[in-house]
């Protein structure tokens, strides 16, 4: 597998031929010795969900930044609408929630939410914001008083108090239990719905799993894959294969598997991951096994996004 090879974006905001909501060329940014972008090339189109992974240190705080205009690239353009971030963004074609920055506090959350529809140039009515966002029942609390998933539903109410064209959205449902999550992705599956593109950050495989229509993997500033969750789980290239054993596994044994990727023991269970499932499962036969419950499916995104930004990792390595 070759860590530079990357699978074509869908074509979500091509088929009309619309020109790129966001637009990265050659984009890089160093912290020091630290490269935190890399000649980064990206197109996001309109009606697009994204999901942005990467493991800690891949760039993805620093690449929101940069589309954000809160820090300025060393070389290379970021356009957002065909301007500058800071132009798009003054035009109210662009709502954020970051978790970098408190909220204001010593307001009320209903204070804080018509500010930012008093600031929105096209602001919706605030009654309507706070529903959307599922914090009526709150909007006469005071602000440092709630706990942290209500913060983050006051953040999403602020990133969406107008009508924007672009949604970023930083890590947005960490501390949300599991309804007000299930709440702020179907408000965002609207969005999109609409024309608007969403681009979130998340550590959550599972949500960009079942939620983005298209995954960006970022590794050491630059784009390792992209498409959709479907592609990049076909990038990894193993699969799963699970099955119980009589007796107690050998672990010994079963590392001398042909084509094995990684191996976990769990007492009689074997769960083993394979770039070849029809060689692997041979040869467990050809050991005098028998599996039973035996199971092979394609790796889920988590498994996916791990395999390949290890072999991304182990290439660089040997080089």
């Amino acid at each position: 597998m070759t860590s530079t090879a990357t699978t074509p974006p869908p074509a979500t905001g091509r088929r009309t031929g619309a020109a790129p909501v966001v637009s990265f060329r050659k984009v890089s940014k160093n912290y020091g010795s630290v490269k935190a972008v890399a000649d980064l090339d990206l197109e996001l189109y309109p009606g697009e969900t994204v999901a942005l992974l990467g493991p800690n240190g891949a760039g993805k705080s620093s690449t929101l930044d940069l589309l954000l205009g809160l820090r300025n690239a060393d070389t290379g353009s970021v356009s957002l609408f065909g301007t500058t971030p800071q132009r798009a963004i003054e035009q109210g074609k662009v709502g954020a929630m970051l978790q970098s920055g408190g909220l204001m506090g010593g307001v009320k959350v209903r204070e804080l939410v018509r500010l930012a529809a008093d600031l929105h140039p096209h602001a919706y009515p605030v009654d309507r914001i706070l529903e959307t966002a599922g914090i009526a029942e709150i909007a006469d609390r005071m602000v440092d008083k709630l706990s942290g998933g209500q913060e983050q539903r006051v953040r999403f109410a602020l990133a969406t108090a107008g009508a924007n064209d672009l949604i970023v959205l930083d890590e947005p449902t960490t501390g949300m239990d599991v309804t007000s999550r299930q709440t702020f992705w179907g408000t965002m599956r609207a969005q999109a719905q609409q024309g608007r593109t969403v681009l979130f950050a998340t550590h959550y495989l599972e949500e960009a799993d079942e939620i983005a229509d298209r995954v960006i993997v970022l590794h050491r500033g630059r784009v390792l894959a992209d498409g959709t969750s479907a592609e990049i789980k076909a990038r990894a290239g193993a699969r799963r294969v699970t099955f119980d054993l009589d007796g107690p596994a050998d672990r010994e044994v079963l590392r001398g598997l042909p084509s094995l990727t990684s191996l976990e023991v769990s007492g009689r269970t074997v769960r083993i991951q394979s770039q070849d499932a029809d060689a692997t499962v041979h040869a467990v036969y050809g050991l005098g096994l028998y599996p039973r419950n035996l199971e092979v499916a394609g790796l889920g995104l988590e498994q996916a996004f791990i395999a390949i930004t290890d072999a991304a990792t182990a290439e660089e390595a040997a080089r």
